[in-house]
């Protein structure tokens, strides 16, 4: 019996070499399956390769196709070379006859198929958070075939929140593919969860699946510059082979066969607004990509931009939002209420103020992105070295009361309220058997794969003593399903991640930010408060911040409407079309940084 499975492994694996067979008899012919973000257009089961551009026009404007294991590509492309294009990315493919299962099993989350509506809403979500396209929300009902198509889902074990997504194709079914083959598709990662291990669970459990159906081997194609997502699969055991993709050339995969185009090394914050600029045929001119600047014309009318922050925003409100003592003044004159502050800058004044509220925060009077801000300081001696870490940014130091409760971040964009979310700080949830650190070395990758680089958790003396308060070292190993917090304040740039509340905000914090947007004559700001809920009218006012990250808060229309503001010429009531930002397309697995 042994003796009969080595041989039969020896068979699959020259099968396996040569790629998928030609069409035979038993297979149909022209086989594609409608996997929701596009068809997946099987090219081996087409009579010549010079077929597949006719079949690749049918592409519909909210989809885009994939003709996978095309045989001779240049014949495609030589029919049609201003409409299709080589896809440069790489095939890996798992031999199902060797594959082993993990042996440790993963805690904190189990992964399923999918159920619900709420399912096929999160999945989107994720989607959205790594430009890839959306799937249909009645393709998951309608037009899904359970026997082809297979999607899965990571469900957190404790909140119940989906983190993780993976869609499967069995060949077999799909046309009777004589190679018995499979390919997973559309992974994707939540870049807000805490546990390890996602990515790499859902594709154990897609792989064990069609093991069980009988496949031969999974394949799956990502883009050849995401390094983390090969070095996964490699892991796995999944090995190279040369296999080819076509796709139609459009605006949305564009850079794909033109080369970069000069916005390309823009952060996500510029990328965002260039993005929907040219959507509307607004002229885009790149001053400086790192810095993020650039200018917008239509017409005669013409905008220097940094991300959000443009020549709409004055100087002095710009001024006012840069020292945070002056903002306090400003919108607390509007009424605004904010937590008190001691105005004698003295440690002994500092330990009475302590002692009377048993919690302080210390931050810089100038500064963003977090930098030198210590929050749930209780002890004087915390106290005291925080100052002096806030003055390495600041020589003025503010020191306030803590206010308990969660940071709420609300988008304010020309007197009207966009977005509002709540932001959370740092974590990572153990598994049992991971140290602290490389918990949050993972997780620092997978938030700066999700943002460009911009989201990052930094290993400094405020993360240690974030991780002291709870009796924690780097070298600790929290329990399965542990959650531990690793920085008190939550801005995004040290490790933080939102969840959208728009559409729960309470009404008193809705005015609250148009009054403090209003006072301070900004047309664009993110106001910071701190809140005990945001369905409840309880807050304080932290901070304005003159330059708000506008890519936070998709899938809301936060680049729509800063262009309205900047462009209102260029709003027309059937101008607004259904459109992704999946650029590059991106439908094939890949998405954050996998564990």
């Amino acid at each position: 019996m042994a003796r009969q499975r080595l041989a039969s492994a020896h068979r699959l694996k020259r099968m396996n070499a040569e790629g998928p067979a030609a069409p035979q008899s038993a297979a149909r012919t022209g086989a594609m399956v409608d996997c929701g973000w596009g068809r997946l257009i099987f090219a081996q089961t087409f009579a010549s390769d010079a077929d597949l551009p006719a079949v690749l026009r049918g592409e519909s404007a909210q989809s885009r196709d994939i003709a996978f294991y095309v045989r001779d590509p240049q014949v495609a492309i030589a029919c049609a070379p201003q409409e299709v294009f080589l896809d440069p990315s790489l095939t890996w493919r798992l031999d199902l006859a060797t594959y082993r299962p993990a042996r440790r099993a993963r805690r904190g989350f189990h992964i399923r198929r999918l159920t619900s509506r709420a399912d096929a809403e999160a999945i989107n979500a994720i989607y959205a958070e790594h430009g890839m396209v959306p799937i249909p929300e009645d393709f998951f009902w309608a037009r899904r075939d359970a026997r082809v198509v297979t999607l899965l889902v990571a469900e957190d074990d404790q909140t119940g929140a989906v983190i993780g997504t993976a869609m499967g194709v069995d060949h077999a079914r799909a046309f009777d593919d004589p190679t018995r083959g499979a390919s997973l598709w559309s992974l994707g990662v939540s870049a807000r969860t805490a546990h390890p291990g996602v990515g790499e669970a859902l594709v154990r459990r897609m792989a064990e699946l069609f093991q069980t159906r009988g496949a031969a081997y999974m394949d799956l194609s990502v883009l050849h510059d995401n390094a983390p997502a090969c070095a996964l699969y490699e892991k796995l055991g999944f090995r190279r082979i040369t296999a080819f993709a076509l796709k139609r050339r459009n605006t949305i995969n564009q850079p794909l066969f033109i080369g970069q185009m000069p916005e390309a090394g823009l952060n996500p914050y510029a990328r965002i607004i260039v993005d929907e600029a040219r959507r509307r045929g607004i002229g885009v001119t790149i001053l400086d990509t790192e810095a993020g600047i650039f200018r917008l014309t239509q017409g005669g009318r013409s905008i220097l931009c940094r991300e959000s922050l443009s020549e709409l925003t004055s100087a002095v409100a710009l001024s006012i939002c840069d020292d945070k003592r002056v903002t306090r003044r400003i919108v607390g004159a509007a009424g605004l209420r904010l937590p008190e502050q001691l105005t004698v800058d003295c440690p002994r004044a500092r330990r009475d103020f302590l002692a009377r509220h048993k919690s302080l925060v210390v931050k810089p009077a100038r500064g963003e992105q977090g930098k030198g801000v210590a929050v749930g300081l209780t002890d004087p001696a915390d106290v005291e070295r925080a100052v002096e870490a806030a003055r390495q940014h600041c020589p003025d130091v503010l020191v306030e009361a803590c206010f308990t409760g969660t940071d709420l971040r609300v988008l304010v964009i020309g007197d009207e309220v966009v977005a509002a979310a709540i932001r959370k700080p740092a974590s990572v949830t153990g598994d049992g058997v991971t140290p602290l650190r490389q918990l949050a070395e993972a997780q620092s990758r997978r938030r700066a794969a999700a943002t460009g680089g911009e989201s990052r958790i930094p290993m400094d003396d405020e993360t240690e003593r974030c991780l002291a308060a709870q009796g924690l070292t780097w070298d600790s190993i929290p329990q399965a399903a542990q959650e531990v917090t690793l920085r008190r304040t939550a801005n995004l740039h040290t490790g933080g991640t939102i969840v959208d509340v728009t559409d729960i905000l309470n009404p008193a914090l809705r005015d609250a930010a148009l009054a403090a947007a209003r006072s301070i004559g900004i047309p664009v700001t993110g106001i910071d408060l701190m809140v005990k809920d945001p369905a409840l009218p309880d807050h304080v006012f932290i901070e304005a911040n003159e330059r708000p990250g506008l890519a936070n808060h998709e899938p809301r229309p936060t680049a729509e409407k800063f262009i309205d503001l900047l462009f209102p010429l260029t709003i027309a009531p059937l101008q607004k079309e259904p459109h992704d930002r999946s650029a590059p397309d991106r439908p094939a697995p890949g998405g954050p940084a996998p564990d």
